[in-house]
């Protein structure tokens, strides 16, 4: 007789404890009760992939996997990576109208900027940035500018990567830009963002709760719809080393649906979303 492998109703409370309890003593995401179902469906298919039986099989070849390559695949299929470009535009809006002429205001002498896109997914927002800055401040083109995107998903960090977004995620970016900053192929069917763009970002894997090798400063931070997977502890700690990073005036933006309020900080609040050290 054939056994079933990863029966959907597999999944004991304690295993799903201890799945939640080794993902969040690596990268620090709470897997909540209320996650467990999603839990369950993702790494049921990685069960089947490897052919093993249950859940306790997987969760010890997780562990005896020397090299941490099956680990990086769990967490890979447990991130949640919903991104567009030009996402949140009050952010965007901000950086053009206020914060980017009072930084290169402040930074004119070195002519340098750096901004970090912590949790880039697939890599919208970076790029996002990225076009933001050429087509609104032409002047930076002579500067020192670099983007820093990071995630920890090895997965999209490919597609980041390779810049090639089907037609229908395009036509989230406006038509100008759409037309100055991606390349379609042959049958417009798949663009490509252009080289002038991709050149100011620099893709790496980082796990938020290991050791940063970056040492800063940043003059921007965006860290958006990351911190709802985390508890109030690892957010406290998370924003104070992104505190260290920024020098007096650099920026912290988090998602419109998270905010500082009710964990200890330093950071002086701009408007919704937006703080400044």
């Amino acid at each position: 007789m054939t056994a079933t492998l990863a029966d959907p109703n597999t999944l004991s409370d304690a295993q799903f404890r201890a799945i939640s309890t080794l993902v969040k003593s690596i990268c620090g995401i709470d897997l909540h009760d209320g996650k467990k179902e999603l839990v369950k469906a993702r790494l049921a298919k990685r069960i089947r992939l490897l052919r093993l039986r249950t859940f306790d099989e997987y969760i010890t070849f997780v562990r005896d996997d020397a090299g941490g390559n099956e680990l990086t695949t769990m967490l890979d299929s447990l991130s949640t990576n919903l991104t567009f470009f030009f996402r949140e535009t009050m952010h965007f809006d901000y950086l053009q109208s206020h914060a980017i002429p009072r930084l290169m205001e402040q930074r004119k002498s070195q002519r340098r900027l750096r901004l970090w896109s912590a949790g880039c997914s697939t890599g919208e927002e970076p790029y996002s940035l990225a076009m933001m800055l050429l087509e609104h401040f032409p002047e930076l083109r002579t500067w020192d500018v670099r983007i820093l995107a990071t995630d920890l998903s090895t997965r999209v960090l490919a597609q980041a990567r390779e810049g090639a977004y089907d037609a229908g995620r395009v036509r989230q970016v406006p038509a100008p830009l759409a037309a100055r900053y991606f390349v379609p192929d042959a049958q417009r069917e798949r663009f490509r963002v252009c080289d002038e763009v991709r050149s100011k970002i620099a893709f790496a894997r980082l796990n938020l709760m290991e050791p940063w090798p970056m040492r800063g400063p940043f003059d921007v931070i965006f860290c958006r719809n990351v911190m709802i997977y985390f508890d109030k502890p690892t957010q406290e700690t998370l924003v104070r080393r992104f505190h260290g990073l920024l020098p007096p005036g650099g920026l912290l933006m988090v998602g419109h649906s998270e905010s500082l309020t009710g964990i200890a900080h330093t950071f002086h609040y701009v408007r919704p979303a937006v703080y400044e050290k």
